[in-house]
């Protein structure tokens, strides 16, 4: 099955414990990110681990990555985290009513 929805795409990245803790340390780490050693420093993982992890999140459009000379440091696209935010509590509290349905006489 293919995901094509932006939003479906960032929910099935952050569906995985790994994919979710490096998230969540690179919104902590900011605007500065981390590069892969320092992530996994944090985390206690292997670079390839990370790795993979990291393309899941930079293809779900999560995660931008910059090289700089060697390192290629790591952060979060807080447009894309916002609008998953958004998505998810555009209609917090709105109420919902089922329809009435005819009953067949």
């Amino acid at each position: 099955m293919s995901i094509t929805s932006p939003t479906a795409r960032a929910l099935a990245a952050l569906g995985h414990d790994t994919r979710l803790a490096i998230f969540r340390l690179l919104v902590r780490a900011g605007e500065e990110g981390l590069n892969v050693g320092e992530i996994g420093q944090h985390l206690d993982q292997a670079p390839s681990t990370l790795a993979h992890h990291l393309s899941a999140l930079v293809e779900a459009g999560l995660v931008v990555q910059e090289r700089q000379g060697r390192a290629v440091i790591n952060r979060v696209d807080y447009v894309a985290m916002r609008r998953t935010l958004d998505f998810l509590t555009s209609e917090c509290c709105t109420g919902v009513k089922l329809a009435k349905t005819e009953t067949a006489a």
